[in-house]
């Protein structure tokens, strides 16, 4: 039987290179594929493989000094949900502008970061302070699109580099002395995007511990929860149970779907929202008209010196 596991620490790291070298040794002796990255300020894995080898693979990650305490995540899928095992040192942990200049870590984590909670201290957090309450999408917005916390404020962000411009203007300035709960998928961002908004005059900032995958793992769609999550991998989108709504839209039919695609257009790298019966039609697999006129475009021929 197979699975995948989720995973992320953030601790100082002295040589990234070295550690780069023994995970990709470690993944490639036990057989696993996913994506791994390293920087001098952690670790932040998903792989997916055998069970007995993904535990063999903890137990091991576990004997690195500042990984002993890292919590791995659980989820269904298995190696084939990837197309290979990539270990890479990278400046950033998480894909911001320049978030490596916005904070510090050490031994306990990201200095300055949200207060953690458990999922049923958010539900607690909720019942004893009600609107006053805020769910902050940490991440992209086409992610929010399938799934999302009831009530939630998702950000303009095409991707994560657009969080400090969105924080950085005006348009929050209301909540900013409300209980403002960030969310993730498994609580890497939201650890970088708690401390970047106290820093910019949020006042009572949370982080969902474990991300959504932890709260799903204990409500369900039984929760504050709606729709599906989106995953980084083959399967595009997961359910916590078969009672998930579906609050995607298409974007042609604007009928109820979870179904992304990759964009035809070769030279795009965005997805399209789109509906089982209207990607039958294959000019409608297309981010934009611009991608569909682009890839009929026919091909020029070399100039003849």
């Amino acid at each position: 039987m197979q699975k995948i596991l989720l995973y992320y620490k953030f601790t100082p790291i002295k040589d990234p290179a070295a550690v780069v070298l023994w995970q990709k040794s470690l993944t490639g002796s036990l057989d696993l594929k996913g994506r791994i990255l390293v920087s001098s300020h952690g670790l932040n894995g998903t792989v997916g493989g055998d069970i007995d080898a993904l535990k063999a693979y903890v137990k091991a990650t576990k004997q690195y000094p500042g990984f002993k305490d890292i919590v791995f995540k659980w989820s269904d899928g298995s190696a084939d949900d990837f197309p290979r095992m990539s270990v890479k040192h990278r400046r950033e942990l998480v894909g911001f502008q320049n978030s490596d200049e916005e904070f510090d870590v050490d031994e306990q984590g990201v200095i300055g970061s949200g207060t953690h909670l458990k999922p049923r201290q958010v539900h607690e957090l909720v019942e004893q302070f009600g609107d006053d309450v805020v769910f902050f999408d940490g991440r992209n917005a086409h992610e929010a699109s399938v799934g999302k916390f009831k009530g939630a404020i998702v950000p303009n962000t095409n991707t994560s580099r657009d969080f400090i411009a969105e924080l950085e203007s005006d348009k929050y300035d209301d909540i900013k002395d409300k209980k403002v709960v960030t969310y993730c998928t498994g609580g890497v961002r939201c650890e970088v995007i708690s401390a970047m908004m106290k820093k910019r005059g949020f006042k009572d900032v949370y982080q969902i511990d474990g991300g959504i995958v932890k709260y799903g793992e204990a409500y369900g769609d039984d929760g504050l929860w709606e729709g599906a999550l989106r995953v980084f991998d083959k399967r595009m989108t997961t359910n916590f149970s078969d009672d998930a709504v579906t609050i995607g839209v298409c974007t042609h039919c604007e009928g109820k779907t979870s179904n992304f695609e990759n964009c035809a257009f070769a030279n795009c790298n965005d997805l399209v929202l789109i509906c089982e019966n209207c990607k039958e039609d294959t000019n409608l697999l297309y981010h934009t008209e611009a991608c569909r006129v682009a890839a009929i475009a026919p091909v020029k021929a070399p100039a003849v010196e």
